[in-house]
């Protein structure tokens, strides 16, 4: 499976249980992450999406800390079968 694949598979899910899934691009900052992810009740986080198998570059690693440590959820996803537990995670969060 491609990384547009996984990509496009989250939004049609996010979508679908009535939240928005951004393309999320920074011109000013490079390596953040793919997608805004933004659910009901005012539950968000940041997604980097991967082909499977695809690691992050460390400029990514370095922009997802720097989110984390501003207390904003981040996550990689490398395959559609994880999008549920991410889902998850965010709505309980």
């Amino acid at each position: 499976m491609r990384e547009k694949e996984v990509e496009q598979k989250l939004v049609k899910i996010v979508k679908s249980v009535g939240g928005c899934c951004i393309k999320f691009i920074s011109p000013g900052m490079n390596g953040v992450p793919d997608r805004l992810v933004l659910l009901p009740e005012k539950k968000m986080a940041f997604v980097e999406i991967k082909a499977p198998g695809e690691k992050l570059r460390p400029l990514q690693i370095k922009r997802m800390k720097q989110l984390s440590a501003l207390g904003f959820i981040c996550f990689v996803l490398d395959n559609e079968e994880e999008i549920g537990v991410i889902l998850n995670e965010i709505q309980t969060s």
